[in-house]
């Protein structure tokens, strides 16, 4: 990095919601971009009837459910931007 590169910090928030019952987790996660753009995605979690009631756990699968499908929308996303500056066809997979 030459002495007039500058590094720029951003940050991102996730906000995560969970909705649980005796048998269900539900996960909420939500994003804001800098730009204004809001992803949004839900993961579940359910409790088969011979565990121990552990919400935590729940809470762990359903939210690491909803993580996973908000990272896919975000590649997803990218690569739709990238398409469109550049003209062509990206691989959101590699």
């Amino acid at each position: 990095m030459t002495a007039m590169q500058a590094r720029t910090t951003v940050g991102w928030h996730v906000e995560m919601e969970f909705q649980e019952d005796d048998h269900r987790t539900r996960a909420a996660a939500l994003l804001r971009l800098p730009d204004g753009n809001e992803v949004r995605a839900h993961g579940y979690a359910s409790r088969h009837p011979s565990d121990a009631n552990q919400p935590r756990v729940g809470e762990e699968v359903a939210g690491a459910r909803a993580l996973n499908e908000l990272a896919m929308q975000l590649l997803t996303k990218a690569h739709d931007e990238i398409d469109a500056a550049s003209g062509r066809t990206s691989h959101p997979l590699r």
